[in-house]
């Protein structure tokens, strides 16, 4: 049985697809439904049992899950701009460890999701060490805070263990996620709605729409994740990016494009977010690689035509079922192959 935290979101109804074309339905789906838009991800999808984020760590802390083959732990509160710092350190640092000590005591491999937002505005690099993190929101301690968990008990743990940092992920079934969801959906919505695009203008010697992000398309991620399930006993943090940057301005004409009209139009940038901003993101794939994730990845201009071809079948407002969509001639978010290899405050 296969415990996946966030099932009903971005990331983790992906995986729950995933899993369900390899066959696998006894999974338990752990999530909070308050934002009840996001039970469309889920419609279609097989799994064993939903539980309440908050039953569910009930459970774990009273009795346990038998039988459990990994954790998947996708859920987070990923609000980048959530000041309440005791309710994002309960959801993403408590929570987590309780997880994770539960995961260890029991010698269930755990895949939990980090955030290259860790990485704060990137001054020392994007490797995967303590020397290149400073976080600069909250969320972003939050998910350091657990990373350094990981590191001083990585030596108590017998099974995979592994952290994924997500650089800035796009593709199907993000559109519950609102202002967090990645700078391709909301581009699309903005092209879609007014035939413009709206980038920031420069700032601190950046120019115009020059901010540039490690833009990974949702499949590269489960790949990845697949990856970590099938090959046991892997221990460590890895970046989940492309290790490729791309500016606003590409993402924008590379969406003008597929949408086939449109144009960027520049805002003044603002002054709240000077000395705040990632100006630059590129994931370090050396620790990734060289565990054996052999795999290329989607590059912006064939991810975005998918994922322009998948918003163009459906009402963006509305959403769609994952089930609905599959990989270019018929290979399913399994079948990976790929040729080629966001929120503007987000990094997840």
């Amino acid at each position: 049985m296969y415990i996946l935290t966030g099932g009903a979101g971005f990331i983790g109804s992906n995986i729950l697809k995933a899993l369900n074309e390899r066959g696998v339905t006894d999974i338990i789906v752990v999530d909070n439904l308050t934002k009840s838009e996001k039970f469309k991800n889920i419609v279609g999808l097989h799994f064993s049992d939903y539980i309440d984020k908050t039953d569910f760590i009930k459970c774990i802390t009273e009795g346990g899950m038998a039988n459990t083959t990994a954790i998947i732990h996708q859920g987070a509160c990923s609000d980048t701009t959530e000041t309440n710092g005791k309710y994002m350190m309960d959801n993403n640092y408590s929570y987590s460890r309780i997880l994770a000590e539960y995961s260890i005591t029991h010698d269930i491999p755990f895949i939990y999701a980090s955030s290259a937002s860790v990485y704060g505005r990137g001054e020392y690099g994007f490797a995967e060490s303590f020397e290149c993190e400073a976080p600069i929101n909250i969320y972003a301690y939050s998910k350091y805070l657990f990373d350094q968990w990981v590191r001083n008990n990585l030596d108590k743990v017998s099974s995979t263990f592994v952290g994924l940092r997500y650089f800035n992920v796009y593709g199907l079934n993000e559109y519950h996620k609102g202002k967090m969801s990645s700078m391709a959906l909301q581009a699309y919505k903005q092209i879609a709605a007014t035939r413009k695009i709206k980038l920031f203008k420069g700032c601190e010697k950046i120019k115009d729409g020059e901010q540039s992000r490690d833009f990974v398309y949702i499949n590269d991620v489960v790949s990845i994740v697949l990856f970590f399930i099938d090959n046991p006993l892997k221990k460590g943090i890895f970046n989940v990016g492309t290790g490729k940057a791309r500016s606003f301005n590409d993402l924008a004409r590379v969406l003008i494009n597929c949408y086939g009209a449109g144009e960027i139009e520049y805002i003044p940038f603002p002054d709240k977010l000077i000395g705040k901003y990632q100006d630059f993101t590129q994931a370090d794939l050396n620790a990734l690689r060289s565990i054996g994730y052999n795999n290329e990845f989607t590059s912006l201009e064939d991810g975005i035509r998918k994922y322009v071809e998948i918003l163009k079948g459906e009402s963006v407002d509305r959403g769609a079922t994952i089930y609905d969509h599959l990989e270019e001639n018929h290979h399913s978010i399994l079948h990976i192959n790929c040729k080629s290899g966001i929120n503007e405050v987000s990094n997840r």
